[in-house]
């Protein structure tokens, strides 16, 4: 049994109204372990056949769309709420909530959040049900829970790539429900406060200070060592979520002015072999989702940078303003 809520019955309703002779359905990675089991209730449930988008997902941002367009007259997007881009067809978002047992960590939480009095409550899509429950805990234990929504996001909310629902929040902490480490370090690296895990997953408390002290560590070497580049590309993305077209434009007349070379290069899929012909390129600067250079950085031969992290290698920026790339829909 899964512990997702992937609402079934209202997706078949859906796609009964519809009428839908063929849907597309897309995952991220993390639950595209389900998707034959959805294809097939799907396909027992109603007349429609269906089709499963075996490439990557990162997000709302990376909708197979564009690829469904002529073959599906339905996509169902799972794990994300929608992000205000068009799409080439009809979409439903399924925000795939996670069921967790309760809520106990969050009281292993308060020791770390001690002298802490107003805190930031905030989570990514698959636990935004459960915010209301954990403010109320929050708030039984004295604490007060500020949160609100931001640019793109609902109140709580933060992507990968947006963390505007946590910053100018009047707040002494920020207090983070989920797994992984990228969201909280955007968040500390976004507000300069203290940021506080609560994983259910792991059963564990813990707050980024180190973790956000090992990442800045790599991205200084990266940019030290960008600093001795000549040539730089420019890496677009052909996703129409994470493509920046006039960004990736101002940054060649940056880099020219500086008195460098700079080259437009416009991908789908960025990962090492798509840049293996391009490897008399001394550096490159990504457009696209601003947790490429940063997640896997270890990967490429060369060194990417966000945009930010290049104005300080062009000396546009000091380090001291060091910020996390954003994309503001």
């Amino acid at each position: 049994m899964s512990n997702y809520q992937f609402k079934i019955e209202e997706i078949i309703d859906q796609i009964r109204s519809t009428e839908a002779k063929i849907v597309g359905l897309q995952f991220p990675e993390g639950l595209k372990i389900h998707a034959t089991d959805l294809a097939r209730e799907i396909e027992e449930q109603t007349d429609s056949l269906v089709v499963i988008s075996g490439d990557p997902c990162y997000g709302a941002c990376d909708l197979s769309d564009k690829e469904m367009e002529g073959l599906a007259d339905l996509l169902i997007h799972f794990g994300h709420t929608p992000l205000p881009i068009d799409q080439k067809i009809p979409t439903i978002f399924v925000e795939a909530h996670y069921q967790l047992e309760s809520l106990k960590i969050l009281e292993k939480a308060l020791e770390l959040l001690k002298g802490k009095k107003d805190i930031g409550l905030v989570t990514t899509t698959q636990h935004l049900h459960l915010l209301e429950d954990a403010a109320h805990l929050l708030e039984e234990k004295g604490k007060k829970v500020i949160m609100k929504a931001g640019t793109g996001t609902l109140k709580g909310q933060v992507l990968g790539c947006n963390f505007s629902a946590v910053q100018d929040l009047p707040v002494d902490a920020f207090l983070y429900l989920g797994s992984g480490n990228f969201h909280p370090l955007g968040i500390k690296l976004s507000t300069k406060k203290t940021v506080i895990i609560a994983d259910p997953y792991l059963n564990q408390v813990r707050d980024i200070d180190e973790f956000a002290d090992r990442i800045l560590r790599i991205r200084f070497a990266r940019i030290t060592r960008a600093s001795e580049a000549e040539k730089f590309g420019i890496l677009i993305s052909s996703k129409e979520g994470q493509s920046r077209w006039e960004l990736a434009k101002n940054l060649k007349n940056m880099i020219s002015e500086g008195g460098k070379e700079a080259y437009l290069i416009l991908l789908d899929e960025i990962n090492p072999p798509s840049l293996m012909p391009f490897m008399n390129l001394d550096a490159f600067v990504v457009t696209a989702c601003p947790r490429i250079a940063v997640d896997d950085s270890k990967m490429y031969e060369k060194p990417l940078l966000t945009p930010q992290e290049l104005e300080i290698v062009l000396g546009m920026r000091d380090w001291e303003d060091y910020e996390m790339d954003e994309i503001k829909y």
